[in-house]
């Protein structure tokens, strides 16, 4: 079968399909771990009643019983506390704890926990070191999930350790997979990746066995909850034909499941459905095959292949009605019923009331073994059934039901949903108070899941636009109707700035900034424009110091302002019609300036600094055209993701030092780019220098340099590109492409002292994606992620002896005394325009500056 190209993700509630499936040690996304096979003997040899409690509480707690797993540990660590066997009382305690967290007991998680370790420590020296290993473990899984990930990796390094000492092979290798885990929490990528990297050396030199197997199929998953799904999937390989030569038939599927989910990441559709088909063929586990045919379920529908989905369904059903209740079945037909519901066209699949009677089921089941957060979830789901059929009243009761107990957990990943679908409601009935409050909470509990989006859900993250997104943006939408007051406005531009923040946490997988300062505070000459592009309007939102926030409204639909910016981005290429792009320039300058204008705003203003909206990032500000002349022959310009901004400095202007790196050659199938040279030795005579050209610039050295250097600029001619997908950012070095996470840290290889940070970074021959609606993501959040106080780059590739001769003349105006770093691009531009056959907008309009204007 052939599937169209054609990108769509869904939102899967708390636990996705895929992640049900536990790692033989290490789920790496959640970092939580398989409980030891370790036998009990030490233990207590005579007492075998609390041995064989833990042997029932480990089968219920893999059948996702984990209600009934805390009431069989905490019974049996009552037993061994009797009896006073400490190691026993330690080890239930540990696995009690593990129980708790599934179950998002964190205080009780961490009283059982703690008390596990005090045993333990009162055994010394007699404890067991797979007791502290397995106990260590734990502690760090709850660290981690708490946003505790230095202490949590100091756990799991000393949990290795103790797995060394017990000689267990698995249990050393997943505490290194999830210290790995705990360094990309905390920003260390290239960390990260040695050790990952050092890993799989380890594991190669291992002898072909279960262990390998399985720490391999762990490392794939770690590989793929960072993004790297290239790696991952070349890892997961091995594994499954290690597991196919040594004949080890339990973990088969398992992989197989696990490489169809690196295939749809890598967009590649039809291996997903080959692998998920050999996963439900190679196994006569229930749960395997399963979670096998709801991949294939899932594959189907994100692709439009009803022929092959509507058969399907109700098969699906009827073995989801079949299974007995717990926290796997339960999640299962949770997120089956929310992959059809967000089908607008599902009632052609399965009748609606066939869901709402599985939701009904699926909730009577939950209360029954006690798992409140899947009665929340199934609530949820079954109130958007309800909505969906226009039964607004019952809708509403069991929205409600679900948004209370989710008050009740604190589980803000189901507050959002909920809130957010009570709002709909509200709205839907004319109560723009009620909604604006509901839309209000959702948005605040988005706000603080932020990094945990990841930790938590890796589905939440993918589904961004559809999850994530219209929360923010029809909050907004109800703040500006009519005549919004100064407080709406003043909630609406946050909104947009927290919207800005949430898409750079996305994109990297991880909460990204928490600095804001006040622009009178920044610069008292400039004015903050929020553009918003609303689905029946533009409202742009204007921020002056000292004064109230002004909003202006065109009434034009969402679909003709996007096809205009598209027309245009298309008319900027220098053999098109300039009169055409003329045309559409000056309609958008319509749109975004001469009201403001009309209303004398922007007196005493000599920066405009714009935080863009959606199809607004890809197109050239300073190229809007007022009929005669350019916005940046009027003002300077900047770009940023907000008021988010690292404290001020500018630049000393007579001590300007830069590293200066590039490659002119061809290298890696990218083309050569000969002005490259001139460029950065024209650069070097322009301010100090330390060069790196073409074999010298590798991506040590460029770390060497920025480590040991007090250079305050870095400047980098080399291909690059930016993307809406993190593992599509990067940046050309002479010994490859280093991605943006990896670049970001080499970047901050100064410590952490906020007055040796890079005040500007250059990036002078780069692309964005073509086609890519979010590439400029990729942009902003290097400029966001690298710590350096200001960012120039390009919307698209420049021709190289334009973008020469525009850094060149940048410099030049940079050691102006008292000009900022905006005015000495802006001058630069001007330049061109005036002064070289350069003068259409196509060869000096993509250059941004992004973030610190001063």
């Amino acid at each position: 079968m052939t599937f169209p190209i054609k990108q769509c993700r869904w939102l899967y509630i708390s636990l996705s399909i895929l992640s049900l499936c536990l790692a033989v040690t290490i789920t790496p996304a959640i970092a939580s771990l398989q409980l030891p096979t370790t036998s009990t003997q030490n233990v207590s040899a005579s007492t075998s009643q609390p041995t064989n409690w833990l042997e029932q509480g480990r089968n219920l707690y893999h059948s996702g019983r984990f209600v009934e797993a805390v009431t069989i540990w905490q019974t049996a660590a009552q037993q061994y506390h009797t009896q006073g066997d400490r190691q026993g009382e330690a080890l239930s305690l540990s696995y009690l704890s593990l129980a708790q967290q599934e179950l998002n007991q964190w205080e009780a998680a961490q009283q059982s926990i703690e008390q596990s370790l005090k045993l333990l420590q009162i055994a010394k020296p007699s404890a067991d070191a797979i007791l502290w290993a397995q106990a260590l473990n734990t502690q760090a899984n709850l660290q981690l999930h708490t946003g505790k990930a230095e202490t949590a990796l100091e756990s799991w390094q000393q949990a290795q350790k103790f797995y060394d000492q017990a000689g267990d092979k698995t249990g050393s290798l997943g505490s290194q997979i999830n210290q790995a885990q705990a360094l990309q929490s905390l920003g260390f990528y290239r960390r990260s990746k040695q050790q990952l990297e050092a890993l799989t050396q380890k594991l190669q030199g291992m002898p072909d066995n279960e262990i390998k197997v399985s720490g391999l199929r762990s490392l794939g998953l770690a590989l793929q909850m960072i993004g790297d799904s290239n790696q991952s999937q070349q890892i997961l390989e091995q594994s499954l034909a290690i597991a196919q030569k040594i004949a080890a038939k339990p973990h088969l599927s398992s992989i197989l499941i696990s490489l169809g989910q690196t295939a749809v990441d890598l967009k590649d559709p039809e291996s997903a459905l080959n692998y998920f088909e050999q996963a439900q063929l190679l196994t006569t586990n229930p749960s395997d095959q399963l979670q096998a045919r709801l991949a294939q379920f899932k594959l189907f529908l994100n692709y439009d292949k009803l022929e092959f989905a509507t058969p399907l369904a109700p098969q699906l059903l009827q073995q989801l009605r079949e299974l007995p209740p717990s926290h796997t079945s339960l999640y299962a037909a949770i997120n089956f019923v929310a992959t059809l519901n967000h089908q607008s066209n599902s009632d052609q699949i399965l009748p609606l009331k066939d869901l709402a009677q599985l939701m009904a089921v699926t909730v009577k089941s939950a209360q029954q073994i006690r798992d409140t957060q899947a009665e929340a979830y199934a609530l949820h789901q079954w109130g958007k059934l309800y909505r969906r059929t226009q039964q607004l009243s019952e809708a509403q009761d069991l929205t409600q039901k679900s948004l209370n107990i989710a008050r009740q957990l604190q589980a803000n990943d189901i507050i959002a949903q909920s809130a957010w679908q009570v709002g709909q409601l509200y709205k839907q009935q004319g109560d723009r108070s009620k909604a604006i409050t509901a839309y209000t909470e959702a948005v605040n509990a988005l706000k603080a899941l932020r990094g945990d989006l990841v930790a938590i859900n890796p589905d939440v993250q993918f589904s961004f636009r559809t999850s994530v997104e219209p929360v923010y943006r029809e909050l907004v939408d109800l703040l500006l109707e009519n005549q919004p007051s100064q407080a709406e406005l003043i909630q609406a531009r946050e909104l947009i700035e927290s919207l800005q923040i949430a898409e750079l946490d996305n994109f990297f997988r991880e909460a990204c900034l928490d600095k804001t300062q006040q622009i009178d505070r920044v610069d008292p000459t400039a004015t903050v424009i929020y553009p918003i592009i609303l689905p029946d309007r533009l409202t742009v939102i204007l921020s002056k110091a000292g004064q109230p926030l002004r909003s202006y409204v065109t009434h034009k639909s969402q679909a003709e302002i996007e096809q205009t910016l598209n027309n245009f981005l298309v008319a900027l290429n220098p053999v098109s019609d300039s009169k055409n792009r003329d045309r559409l320039s000056q309609q958008i300058y319509g749109w975004l300036i001469r009201p403001e204008e009309a209303d004398q705003a922007f007196i005493d203003t000599k920066t405009l600094v714009f935080v863009l909206d959606g199809r607004l990032r890809n197109i050239p500000i300073a190229a809007l055209y007022d009929g005669k002349q350019y916005l940046i022959e009027k003002y300077a310009v900047a770009l940023s993701p907000g008021l988010q901004l690292m404290a001020t400095r500018s630049l000393h202007q007579n001590h300007i030092s830069a590293i200066v790196g590039g490659i002119s050659q061809s290298r890696a199938g990218f083309s050569a780019l000969p002005a490259v040279e001139s460029e950065v030795k024209q650069i070097s005579k322009s301010v100090s220098s330390s060069l790196l050209l073409n074999q010298e610039f590798t991506s040590k050295a460029l770390a060497e340099r920025v480590k040991s250097s007090s250079a305050s600029i870095v400047h980098l001619a080399t291909h690059g590109q930016f993307s809406s997908r993190l593992e599509d950012t990067f940046l050309l070095t002479w010994d490859g492409e280093v991605n943006v996470k990896e670049f970001s840290e080499l970047l901050k290889n100064r410590g952490s002292d906020p007055s040796k940070a890079i005040e500007l970074l250059v990036l002078s021959a780069c692309d964005t994606a073509a086609g890519d609606d979010r590439a400029v993501l990729g942009l902003a959040g290097l400029a966001v992620k690298s710590g350096a106080r200001s960012t120039i780059a390009t919307l698209w590739p420049v021709k190289d002896r334009a973008a020469a001769m525009l850094m060149t003349r940048f410099y030049e105006q940079l050691r102006q005394p008292k000009i900022t770093k905006a005015e000495a691009l802006r001058q630069a531009q001007i330049s061109l325009i005036r002064q070289t056959d350069f003068h259409d907008p196509f060869f000096w309009s993509g250059f941004v500056l992004i973030g610190n204007w001063i």
